[in-house]
């Protein structure tokens, strides 16, 4: 191959999905200059399924993104046309906002971010080798003979890496919507020593919605009252567009199990795994034969296209299969498929070969992020694009690098989990993978975080200015509802009407806030002294802290607790197969991820609370013999 000298980078990221587009923006907003490398333009930001940001667990991860300076807050509030807040009838720790995109806009708008961006370049270019000197990364080639030198790389190629579309006995490569397959680095990250494995996705049709009949299905609003992703915008108003429930039918369950040897899962032809909470439709059928039904979401794709997304038939099946399939769903009767649903394979890493900053090991300078990690959906690549490219500039820099823990972030929750744990199937975020669930909410994301963008050199002078004026009106509303106080003749014929117990002895508002009948809202009545202009969202979090202090500081005890093992450092250079005591598998496993405290250490596989003992004793002894020495 005849190769050029392409110029000289920082940082060079490999794809620009979802964690490239943040990777790239994080370490150029920090001053380095930064290359941003995509197998087609046309595909920056591309919401290759789903057409939404958001949702259970996800939505807590857009939040902690924009909290930190990212981007995926924002452009998703320039480019949304229906916004919920899930779980609303259970508790604040599980509140989820997602909302259904303009998929076109949303990728022109996260495109001109990346093409207004100062120190960051935007090319059209196929990586298909990396420059190596002695273990260290040094950078790229691609496809053209462009050598483009680079002080670090990161690799955020999604799911096309060898990837193959499956669709009944049809099969191809192909990368998602008709995209080409990245062929060549899956060996060259073989050859650097990279364990990768097999994962498997899929995406249901796209419809045309002139030939649906929604009279038979039931229509989907947005909330009423629109409720921003970024801390940034206070409110956004705007007309929404509805989505439409469906159910399938007995006779959709008849085609799929007369047909299962024309999937090209249950035919055998997909052995990789699959993500687990988002099965196939042949899944379902058969996993659940027992129910009569299953829901069908028509989402639109955008504003100025009629294809519309079929959440929750995702298949492999043939082609012609599918179109008898989606037809048996009522209001799909003569219903006309744009796209057809198709699976797809591809070529990932074993993320217990990254360091906790997502620093691949063996390969010195080299970062990864995004499903080439093993996770699944936008934002969770998004959240560790960010901090992938945050990391590559301070490795630059020598400084130490961000690591969020579990009680920082869900962002911390997904890392740990993939670097400590590793995962056999497609990683999703969900609440329930979250220990402190309840001090890690969407709506303090700000409050947990915004400060570590800031000292990193994320968040903007502008953000922390306005973060640091609502936390401020948090203080001082807290401090006044503490300080006033209200008698029974006042307020007992409030609370008889709010159905609440009366009183018989003076209390403070902040007391009685804390009763469930009663609301920050409804209690205006007997407070006169609000103060004029409180944020929405400090009114809100002002609710929380005050409804459920108890547990939350039961949670903050806990974190206390756990952090004391946390801050047991284990050194670098530690030679497990030498601690007396250790079990040969918790040494194996030791000594393969290389935690980097004694808190990691207790989360990994195979590491029984014994082991943890055992180091602990180690560690204490290496403590007094450097004190002796």
């Amino acid at each position: 191959m005849i190769t050029y000298e392409a110029g000289n980078y920082d940082v060079v990221v490999v794809g620009a999905g979802h964690a490239g587009c943040e990777a790239a923006l994080a370490s150029a907003r920090m001053g380095h200059r930064t290359l941003i490398l995509t197998m087609s333009l046309d595909a920056v930001a591309m919401m290759a399924c789903n057409p939404s940001i958001g949702g259970t667990g996800k939505g807590h991860l857009v939040r902690e993104i924009d909290a930190l300076g990212g981007e995926m807050g924002l452009n998703i509030d320039k480019a949304f046309i229906q916004s919920r807040v899930l779980n609303t009838a259970k508790g604040p720790a599980v509140h989820s906002l997602r909302t259904q995109a303009d998929k076109t806009k949303y990728h022109e708008e996260m495109k001109k971010t990346l093409e207004n961006q100062e120190h960051l370049f935007l090319k059209q270019g196929e990586v298909i080798d990396f420059i190596i000197e002695e273990g260290t990364i040094k950078g790229v080639l691609t496809r053209n003979g462009g050598v483009y030198h680079s002080k670090t790389v990161i690799i955020a190629t999604g799911v096309y890496l060898n990837s193959r579309v499956f669709l009944g006995e049809v099969n191809y490569e192909s990368g998602p919507n008709g995209l080409y397959s990245s062929k060549f680095l899956s060996e060259k990250l073989s050859d650097l020593g990279c364990r990768l494995r097999r994962f498997k996705t899929g995406t249901p049709a796209r419809v045309h919605s002139d030939t649906i009949d929604f009279d038979k299905m039931d229509v989907q609003h947005g909330d009423d009252e629109i409720d921003p992703f970024s801390f940034l915008n206070d409110e956004i108003n705007m007309d929404q567009h509805p989505c439409w429930l469906a159910r399938t039918t007995e006779a959709t369950k008849l085609i799929i199990k007369h047909n299962l040897n024309r999937s090209a899962m249950y035919r055998g032809d997909i052995e990789s795994v699959g993500p687990r909470y988002c099965p196939s439709i042949e899944d379902k059928i058969v996993r659940f034969s027992d129910k009569p039904s299953h829901q069908v979401f028509l989402e639109p794709e955008g504003l100025n296209t009629k294809e519309m997304y079929v959440q929750g038939i995702s298949t492999s099946l043939a082609e012609e299969v599918q179109v008898k399939m989606y037809r048996s769903i009522i209001g799909l009767e003569n219903v006309e498929i744009m796209r057809p649903a198709y699976a797809i394979e591809y070529d990932c890493i074993d993320p217990t070969q990254l360091k906790p900053s997502l620093e691949i090991k063996n390969v010195n300078n080299l970062f990864s992020a995004g499903q080439f990690n093993g996770t699944s959906g936008y934002e969770e690549a998004a959240a560790q694009g960010l901090i992938a490219g945050v990391n590559a500039v301070r490795k630059i820099r020598g400084e130490d690098p961000l690591i969020l823990s579990r009680s920082d972030a869900y962002i911390g929750v997904v890392i740990d989990d993939l670097v400590t744990k590793g995962t056999n199937e497609p990683y999703r975020m969900m609440t329930s993978r979250a220990e402190y669930r309840l001090v890690l909410r969407q709506d303090n994301a700000d409050a947990r975080l915004t400060e570590k963008g800031y000292e990193i050199g994320l968040v903007t002078e502008d953000r922390y200015r306005k973060y640091k004026d609502k936390q401020e009106q948090i203080d001082r509303e807290l401090e006044r509802l503490r300080n006033t106080n209200v008698s029974p003749e006042t307020v007992n014929d409030f609370l008889i009407k709010v159905g609440s117990a009366p009183i018989k002895a003076g209390i403070s508002l902040y007391e009685l806030l804390k009763r469930p009948e009663i609301t920050y809202e409804n209690m205006k009545e007997i407070d006169h002294n609000r103060p004029y202009g409180l944020m929405k969202r400090a009114v809100k979090q002002c609710e929380i802290i005050i409804k459920y202090e108890g547990y939350i500081d039961k949670q903050l005890k806990q974190i206390d607790s756990v952090k004391k093992l946390e801050n047991k450092k284990l050194p670098d250079q530690i030679d497990y197969n030498s601690i007396d005591g250790l079990r040969l598998e918790a040494r194996q496993k030791l000594d393969e991820i290389r935690p980097l405290s004694v808190g990691q250490a207790s989360r990994i596989s195979g590491v029984s609370p014994a082991d943890v003992s055992v180091l602990l004793v180690y560690l204490e002894q290496m403590r007094r013999k450097k004190k002796e020495g």
